[in-house]
């Protein structure tokens, strides 16, 4: 059961993932277990399109030069996630009400393949609301 408080920020926050949805380009996404979020993975000839879609719900962009200005929060959760490698970027948006969404943006070595891993943080798999976030992108726990 979702607690008032995270019902409210999820309020707040799901219009933005809501749009990034139906906006990206490569409609595919799936459950990476792996690191507790979404995933999609998308060719370069999407580039522009991808990024504009998730900007709307992830405007503030880190790289590995910006992630030491970031607020502790972040900088702790890039370290998680193995830190930004060059033409990586870590993505946010919120934090609304303490609750916040991140992005994993990530070049594959190939040149051609990019992969967006989007999550919530603090909040495990089976916790609300990531059961209404996976849904919202057709993802189900495999």
């Amino acid at each position: 059961m979702i607690s008032a408080f995270t019902k409210v920020a999820w309020q707040k926050l799901a219009p933005g993932l809501e749009e990034l949805h139906r906006t990206w380009p490569n409609r595919g996404w799936s459950w990476d277990g792996r690191l507790n979020c979404l995933a999609s993975t998308f060719s370069m000839v999407h580039l522009t399109e991808a990024r504009a879609a998730a900007a709307r719900a992830l405007p503030v962009e880190w790289t590995g030069s910006t992630i030491a200005s970031a607020p502790p929060r972040v900088q702790n959760l890039s370290r998680q996630y193995g830190d930004i490698r060059s033409g990586q970027l870590f993505l946010t948006g919120g934090p609304v009400e303490g609750l916040f969404a991140f992005g994993l943006w990530w070049p594959w070595n190939n040149g051609l393949t990019i992969s967006l891993r989007v999550g919530l943080v603090d909040i495990e798999a089976m916790e609300e609301p990531y059961p209404m976030f996976r849904e919202m992108f057709g993802a189900t726990l495999g």
